[in-house]
């Protein structure tokens, strides 16, 4: 089997979406597969085993991180070259929409996934008008693709909502043993606690952007004694979010990778997720094997993990009273943040994402197998 993936965003960028796509091809080269993918041109030639077909682009206004551009000739010459027997389209924008097309050509089945609600982005970003057109688009790219997958029950629900057809579900699993209670470190904590270990420490992994509503967790600090925040990772929104926590007790580590990530997970006490919008949040299952009790916006796949008093709390996006009283009730005493933390764990121990992959894989052979009887 031969499997072509085409993506909007891919490394040296590191996000959800570059995760699960890493990933992805690491399952597909352990299966025999070989691979290929089609990605902004950012400078990677290659992944481990798998080619990177570079797309030559502009950098994108509202996400500095991307570069955006369509695919070229030389584009669909290297990708004819490779001769896949299947195309899997990772959230289809302009690459994958050009990439539809080059896959309609060469009579090939294709797949598409769900990774970024671009719809409620631009919501958010108060460019409502460009609403109706992004739903559009979604609709129509998705319906191109012979079958979609959504992250989450949620996401899938609205997906049949707005008219897209044939959507199954593609959950998200945990690597358990790279994220694992057992790389917590005192040095660690002492780091995200700026060398106050003893009080209880929030974490935050991910994009710092307006859209992840960092900003709700200010009211968090400062009416449950004894908290403090670290934010791990990066963004646009970094130097208005240390201007609004200036004296609060905030600590911004930038990206983290490898074991340093695993050891700032394990070494907090609870993971704090008030994000607006989100097509899954795998951040969440990660700070849960990692032993942490978690208190989220019932966005993406939250709800599909998160048991409410058991492993965490969940809140409507927004609401901060629920926010705060989730981590006030969990901070309450260390015995609790154990317990819930220890359910956190045992939950994140029954997702793995081989299980998850393999549900792609045969979902692969399948349409393969279907064209191919279409054809004869």
């Amino acid at each position: 089997m031969r499997v072509a993936l085409f993506t909007e965003t891919f490394l040296p960028k590191i996000d959800g979406i570059v995760t699960v796509i890493c990933l992805l091809l690491d399952h597909l080269t352990a299966r025999g597969i070989e691979t290929v993918i089609v990605a902004p041109k950012m400078g990677v030639d290659r992944y481990n085993q798998t080619a990177v077909i570079g797309v030559p682009g502009v950098t994108m206004p509202l996400y500095p991180e991307l570069k955006v551009g369509p695919p070229t000739l030389s584009t669909y010459q290297q990708l004819k070259a490779f001769n896949p027997d299947i195309a899997h389209f990772i959230h289809p924008a302009l690459i994958g929409g050009f990439g539809l097309l080059m896959a309609k050509h060469l009579d090939i089945p294709t797949v598409a996934s769900f990774h970024l609600d671009v719809a409620r982005l631009v919501h958010h970003f108060n460019l409502g008008f460009i609403e109706p057109m992004a739903d559009w688009l979604t609709r129509t790219l998705f319906n191109w693709a012979d079958y979609s997958l959504a992250p989450s029950r949620l996401i899938q629900r609205e997906m049949l909502a707005l008219g897209v057809k044939n959507v199954g579900l593609w959950g998200r699993g945990v690597d358990a043993e790279r994220f694992n209670p057992h790389y917590r470190t005192t040095d660690m904590r002492r780091r995200l606690s700026d060398n106050h270990p003893d009080d209880t420490i929030l974490l935050y992994v991910g994009r710092l952007s307006t859209e992840k509503q960092l900003d709700q967790l200010k009211p968090v600090l400062e009416r449950v004694p004894g908290t403090r925040l670290a934010l791990v990772g990066n963004g646009p929104a970094r130097a208005d979010l240390e201007a609004h926590f200036a004296g609060l007790p905030v600590e911004f580590l930038g990206y983290m990778q490898g074991e340093a990530l695993s050891q700032a997970y394990a070494s907090a006490d609870i993971f704090v997720f008030p994000s607006a919008l989100e097509t899954f949040g795998l951040v969440v299952v990660e700070a849960m094997a990692a032993g942490l009790p978690v208190v989220a916006s019932r966005v993406g796949g939250v709800a599909d993990v998160v048991r409410e008093g058991v492993n965490g709390y969940t809140f409507e996006s927004g609401d901060i009273e629920a926010l705060v009283e989730g981590v006030r009730t969990i901070a309450a005493s260390r015995e609790q943040i154990t317990q819930m933390g220890r359910a956190a764990r045992a939950f994140a121990e029954t997702q793995t994402w081989p299980a998850m992959m393999d549900e792609v894989v045969d979902l692969y052979a399948r349409l393969i197998q279907q064209r191919r009887a279409q054809v004869a």
